[in-house]
């Protein structure tokens, strides 16, 4: 936030999900207090395509990345194309909970909180 671009930006958004570090009201007024331009967004606690994502670098991590043991930047990046493809040919779709219509939902909720917030339709 002290470094360009965000420093001179009129608004930073911080999409956030609802860990216990940065939950809650409290949050919200911590992070403002110390950047004017910053606006904590909290994820909806059902979020469930970012924790479909979470599960991903999870599996990564797990699968692909430890140990940490590259010799350098470039096999790493092989590494993480070789998971890549690898993934894309055994992953299976899933449902999605979080509907259309709650988003739009959560949008408006939103949108009320900060009028000069509100988002093109």
């Amino acid at each position: 936030m002290s470094s360009e671009p965000y420093k001179s930006a009129k608004t930073v958004f911080w999409i956030v999900d609802n860990g216990s570090s940065h939950s809650g009201k409290t949050s919200i007024a911590r992070m403002q207090d110390t950047y004017a331009n910053a606006r904590l967004i909290h994820l909806p606690v059902h979020a469930s395509w970012l924790n479909q994502i979470e599960i991903y670098f999870s599996i990564l991590q797990r699968k692909a990345l430890t140990p940490n043991d590259f010799a350098d930047l470039d096999a790493l990046a092989a590494r993480i194309t070789a998971f890549e493809e690898h993934y894309r040919q055994i992953a299976k779709p899933f449902d999605w909970t979080f509907t259309r219509a709650k988003l739009d939902d959560l949008l408006a909720r939103l949108a009320d909180r900060e009028p000069h917030l509100k988002l093109a339709a």
